[in-house]
């Protein structure tokens, strides 16, 4: 079993190379395994992720699925210069390769960056592959339906997403600037409508000085990315504050700053080596129903594995122009309850727990892994070092530290430092022989947690539940007591450091 240790990023110089999505496809090719292509025809509508949850979506998605590569889709039904993207990030050993660091330690490699930021820089129009095709919204034939082939994850979606677009939003000010990642279905020829989660998004706060002023605030949208600027969009806070803008952290991740250039249709800046933007604006003081269009309750599926039921009152962003490249842009898109959303959600965090804990109890959690099973939010398995016997305890305050923080937590496996959080059957060993119910379950109760978890209603528990998006919190400790250490020893086996020559003919 490797043990995750403390990683910290490799010093670099700048390099001259530019990174951008076709510099790590051309990576995933030279990788066996991780990338596969087709040109045979697939249905944007629900087709293209039917046939990739078999090949490689993983994370909670109905079962058969598994861990499989990277898929392009060369030959989309209806889009005849257009390519589709799925699944670059929905395997964490594939984005450690791709991020060029240890698959285990993610989670510190993030954090390292979050403390040494980048900052992104502006180019101009002639450096920006993702303007060289422009569409004004006010062109005769423009429709965002028929030039973007956003797929539907299921036949019952309220309309095609852009699942994987990095909105880039500013304060009115200009002084501050925010990115993120929302779901946002195409409803009419150019008309998006988004949901923005209440609380902890800069965007929304961004949004409520617009609307207090009664204007539409800019944003862009940018699709087909570098796979790590994805991954440092969904930082939250406290980790990254209002104010701290999260390609930062992409430009450290990479020692070289995410380049931005001017919108052609709007005050704001989007991706310049993005595969496509989409420059809009978000009404003030405007909703619409998410499925006015299909009328079906439904969005799309979700993180935790169910379908997200359509918000009566998404916002309304209408599209001013669309940019991409001329060479085959591809639209990169994921599906919602798979690994590619743990990748997105779950590393960030697992970085973020990381950083708070040991500013609080330095020493004490060695590493973190934000598993399949909670879709990168719901779940956290901490990995806990004890010195002495006054450290017994300790491990539960982390968790109730990470609980703190992020209120879309609901469980937390605490484990020794000999158990290999990345593998279910060892943290279920653990469970089964370091564990009594009676003494390891802590529940805490009347807690804030994620509304898309369906178990969190009040009909489904009416004492405790109070509103929607009330949950019951969860510790299972299987850290066993440190003055029993001597009790709870694995069996030894030899250490062979050429065990590999056995394999051999």
């Amino acid at each position: 079993m490797q043990t995750a240790k403390h990683s910290i990023l490799e010093a670099k110089s700048m390099t001259t190379k530019k990174y951008d999505l076709r510099s790590a496809l051309e990576e995933l090719k030279a990788m066996p395994g991780q990338y596969l292509e087709t040109n045979k025809e697939i249905d944007p509508e629900a087709q293209l992720a039917g046939v990739y949850r078999y090949i490689g979506a993983g994370g909670t998605v109905k079962r058969p699925t598994k861990e499989g590569p990277a898929m392009m889709f060369n030959n989309v039904k209806g889009f005849p210069h257009s390519r589709v993207l799925i699944g670059v990030l929905a395997s964490r050993r594939r984005v450690g390769a791709l991020m060029h660091q240890d698959w285990h330690n993610l989670g510190h490699v993030l954090n390292e960056a979050v403390k040494t930021p980048i900052q992104p820089v502006t180019v101009g129009k002639a450096d920006a592959p993702a303007q060289e095709v422009v569409h004004l919204a006010t062109d005769d034939d423009f429709d965002i339906r028929t030039l973007l082939a956003a797929p539907t994850n299921t036949p019952d979606d309220a309309g095609p997403y852009i699942t994987m677009g990095v909105v880039r939003g500013s304060s009115p000010d200009g002084t501050q600037h925010d990115v993120t990642i929302h779901r946002m279905v195409l409803e009419d020829k150019d008309t998006i409508g988004m949901y923005i989660m209440p609380g902890g998004r800069h965007i929304g706060a961004f949004l409520k000085e617009y609307e207090a002023k009664n204007e539409p605030m800019p944003i862009t949208i940018s699709i087909g990315l570098d796979p790590i600027v994805p991954i440092a969009t969904t930082f939250e806070p406290p980790t990254t504050p209002l104010g701290y803008d999260e390609l930062s952290i992409a430009g450290s991740l990479r020692q070289q700053a995410v380049e931005l250039v001017d919108g052609v249709a709007v005050h704001e800046q989007g991706i310049a080596r993005a595969e496509w933007i989409v420059e809009a604006e978000i009404m003030p003081n405007t909703s619409m129903q998410e499925d006015i269009n299909t009328n079906s309750g439904f969005a799309m599926p979700e993180f935790p594995g169910y379908n997200g039921q359509a918000n009566p009152a998404v916002h309304v962003v209408k599209i001013k122009a669309v940019t991409h490249r001329k060479d085959n842009p591809i639209v990169q898109t994921t599906i919602g309850p798979s690994e590619e959303h743990v990748s997105m959600a779950g590393i960030p965090t697992e970085a973020s727990i990381l950083n708070l804990v040991d500013n609080a109890i330095p020493g004490v959690v060695t590493n973190v892994y934000n598993p399949p099973a909670g879709g990168g939010k719901l779940m956290t398995i901490m990995q806990i070092h004890k010195d002495s016997d006054n450290d017994d305890g300790i491990q539960r305050q982390a968790a109730l530290l990470a609980f703190s923080a992020f209120k879309e937590l609901k469980t937390v496996i605490l484990v020794d430092e000999d158990v290999d959080i990345f593998d279910w059957n060892d943290v279920m060993w653990t469970i089964n022989t370091r564990f009594q119910a009676d003494m390891d379950i802590q529940v805490l109760t009347g807690l804030r947690n994620h509304p898309l978890d369906p178990s969190e209603r009040p009909e489904y528990d009416p004492k405790s539940i109070r509103t929607r998006g009330m949950s019951s919190k969860l510790i299972l400790d299987g850290t066993y007591p440190h003055d029993m250490k001597d009790q709870f020893q694995r069996a030894p086996f030899m250490e062979v450091a050429n065990w590999e020559d056995w394999t051999k003919e």
